[in-house]
Parts: structure tokens; sequence; C-alpha cells
């Protein structure tokens, strides 16, 4: 128990659509008093998650049915304007583990993330938490956009604790760490996201907090930025310091995370190894476009992905060297001028290849209105496995984003590999740690040849 620095029981967080407080001034200064007295919510509807020792069952163990939890009955039906962004999440971390926390967009990792840092309060449940915690879940989050750099480190590490000297000591670390020096003193508010992210997570880190937790902001930065903080992480973790990190990156969760958790419609589904918990995410993918948020600032929005086989048939399963065809249906209420679009296949190893317009360099001159874009992949050389799509859109600079890159649809790969030419005596096995398999041929010096493709299954 001693070990354990972050305990979590029966968490749930409920929002009001559209509404901020209770809705009234006098529901409000009601809450607060009965907040005051140690009483619960008068206007909470949220039932109290099962303790455990009722049920002779620990938090968070395996024998959960399905993505809802093993409580979902005991919890009510809400109004139209209530959504749960978590319900009876039950979990502990240990001091020095690195914990990934997975799902889809919608499945309440970053409202996790808010309720551990105190940025928002949960509506039931338990949060313990024991040491200093240091978070980045935006980018630039508590950085005062007029002061500079430098004073930012300052106050950030005044916020956590630190003393003046304490930060003075790590100064030259923090600069030389996020590349920053040259504009140390110039306001933040003129630093890119690329700046911005640096700097905050080179605070964040080297300000030695005792919990570290990070959401999906390095995504802003670039890959080698980004494979800098994942080592400056390991190195963290491995001075006794506990991580908590949030991504859409399988490759770096497995590489990085010695736990995990997956986290789908507001509930726990599953939790531990990392690797484990990266193998059943994936194998649940399905064909339906995932929830992608519309860019209101810019007026866009994707409607859906449809995948499609090379008949126009909608499908989720796909043969190896199949033709897969990707249609993205937009409505762009704001005219959009030469965007680049990105689309990624994902598998549980990471990056398997993607259509890029900053590569290839074809893009529309013009989005508007409601409309079509169609990506054919002429054939996948996917090995059977589950597989996601990933999308991006960017303006027409190639810097400022319209859709973060993200998950928008999944689909299944099948097939017998000995149909292709494959007759090695460990197949499955070995089958699980590729993805990719492009055609070739060993030739032995007994002229033996063995060949294989993808493209059409061997007669």
């Amino acid at each position: 128990m001693s070990d354990i620095v972050v305990q979590v029981r029966n968490l749930s967080k409920k929002y009001r659509l559209g509404v901020l407080g209770t809705g009234t001034l006098r529901h409000d200064l009601n809450r607060w008093w009965h907040r005051l007295r140690g009483k619960s919510d008068p206007y909470e509807k949220v039932v109290p998650g099962l303790d455990p020792s009722a049920t002779g069952q620990e938090p968070g163990n395996d024998e959960q049915p399905g993505p809802l939890g093993r409580d979902a009955h005991l919890l009510p039906d809400l109004a139209d304007d209530e959504m749960w962004a978590l319900r009876d999440v039950s979990f502990d971390v240990k001091r020095g583990e690195i914990l990934g926390v997975v799902g889809r967009n919608g499945a309440g990792k970053s409202t996790l993330l808010k309720v551990l840092s105190r940025v928002t309060a949960p509506t039931d449940g338990e949060v313990r938490v024991k040491g200093r915690i240091a978070s980045l879940l935006e980018v630039g989050t508590g950085f005062h956009p007029e002061l500079t750099g430098r004073e930012n480190i300052f106050l950030n590490g005044a916020i956590l604790g630190m003393t003046r000297n304490e930060i003075k000591r790590k100064l030259d670390e923090i600069v030389a760490f996020a590349e920053v020096d040259r504009y140390l003193d110039t306001p933040v508010k003129r630093y890119s996201s690329g700046m911005y992210v640096r700097l905050a997570f080179a605070v964040a880190a080297h300000l030695e907090p005792e919990i570290l937790i990070v959401d999906e902001v390095l995504a802003v930065g670039d890959a080698e930025f980004q494979k800098k903080c994942l080592g400056k992480m390991k190195d963290v973790a491995g001075h006794g310091r506990t991580i908590l990190f949030v991504s859409h990156n399988m490759e770096a969760v497995r590489n990085l995370c010695t736990r995990g958790i997956w986290l789908a419609g507001g509930q726990l589904v599953e939790e531990g190894p990392a690797e484990k918990i990266v193998g059943s995410y994936f194998g649940t993918t399905g064909s339906q476009s995932y929830l992608v948020r519309p860019n209101q600032a810019r007026g866009f929005a994707i409607d859906a992905v449809r995948l499609k086989n090379r008949d126009g048939l909608e499908t989720s399963q796909f043969q190896p060297g199949e033709e897969l065809i990707v249609e993205i249906a937009f409505n762009a209420r704001i005219r959009l001028e030469r965007p680049f679009l990105t689309l990624g296949v994902m598998g549980a190893l990471g990056s398997c290849f993607t259509a890029n317009m900053l590569l290839d360099g074809l893009r529309p001159e013009v989005l508007e209105g409601v409309g079509v874009i169609v990506c054919r992949f002429m054939s996948i050389p996917l090995l059977p496995q589950m597989y996601e799509l990933k999308l991006g859109i960017r303006e027409k600079n190639g810097v400022d984003s319209i859709v973060d890159y993200q998950e928008v649809a999944g689909f299944r790969v099948t097939g017998d590999l000995a149909r292709y030419g494959f007759k090695g005596e460990f197949l499955d096995r070995a089958s699980r740690y590729t993805s990719v398999v492009v055609p070739y041929e060993w030739r032995l010096p007994d002229g033996s040849v063995s060949r294989i493709s993808l493209a059409a299954p061997v007669s």
C-alpha cells in the first residue's frame, strides 16, 4: 500500500451539455452549502459505486463484463442534456510506474487526467494522490502569454512548490532540452505551438514532480522531439517518479509504459501489462466511423468515413493485398483553401503506411460545402490483424491543424497465409510481430526459391 501513489475508487464524472454550474444561482449556492457540511450533492443522480469488499472483488479486476463495467446496471438513465464522461472507474498506480491510458476519442481519457490534476472535481467517487503533480494537458497549460519563457519557467516552478534556487539550478537543463534559448526572453504568446510544447514539457519533466501527467499534447511536436520526450519520461520513471501517459500512438505506449488501462464509454474495460492492453484495444476495432469532433472555429466537420472494397461495397473485412477505398465525407461551412490531408494505417505495432499530401503534393484547391474526398489504396500489404485509420487535415501553410491526426475508422484483415506462400513452422507466432509485408523472395545456395507476394493468393 505504501508504494501506491495514485488511488482511484469508483470515480464518476457527469457533465450537463451546454450548461455551466447547475443552471441557477440558487442551485449553485445550495450545492456549495451541502458540500461545506460534508453532504452529497442535492442535485446529483449518480448512484455511488459498490464497496469492493461487499462483492469480494478488487477494483479494476478482470471480471468486468464488457466495456460498461460491473456496476453499469446501477447507473440511472440520463436526461437528454447530460452525459457520463467517467463512470465507476477504479485503479491504482504504484511509485515508479508508467501507466498508459488508451481509448478512442470520447472515451474519457482527458477527463480522467483533469480529475487527477484537480482541474475539475469528480461527481462521485474518490481520488487519492501522494506527491506533487505536474500536468501537460494541452499546449501552453499553465503559461501566461504575456510573460517570457524565462518568467514562465519560474512561475510554473513556483506553482509546483519549487524554491527559486531549485528552479535556477534546473534552468539551463530546461532551456537546452526545449531548444528555446534564443527566445527565452520573448513573450510566449509569440511562440509556435511546437515551441510551447517543448518548453512546457521541459519544465514539467525537469522540476522533479513525484507524478507527471502527460496527455496527447506531445503529438504537436516533431518526431525528433517526441523521441527525446519519450526518452526523458523513461529517465524520470527510472528515478522512482510516476507517469500517467495518454496517447493514440500505440507503439509509444507499448515501448514506454509498464502497465495500461483501456477506457471505453467513460468506463474501465481492462487493465494489465501495456502490451496486453494494446492488443486487447486493437482486437475490438470495428468498422464504424469513430467520433471526430468538429472544428467549430474553422467551421469544418467530418460527417463520416466509409471503407469500401474494389466492388464499392462498404465492409470492415479485407484480404491481404486487396484494394481499400476510403471515402471521407466532410462539411465545410467556411471556405478552406488548399488544405493538406494525411491518411495513415495503424497497427498494434505502430504506423504501417500513409497517404500524405505533404509528400505527394496533390491537394484540393478549396473545400467548401458538403463533399467527399476519396483515397484508394490499390493493394494493402497487410497481414491478418486489426488496423485503424488515422486522418489529419492541416491548413494551406501545413502547420495549423484543422483536424488533429486521430483515429477515424477501423477494419480487420483476414486470410489464410498459407494461400500466399507462407509455409513457416512458426507462422502464427511470427505474424504477430509484423504488420506489413512487401513482395520478396529467398534464393538459397541449392537453387531453391521461396517467393512471397500479398498481391494475389498462390494457385
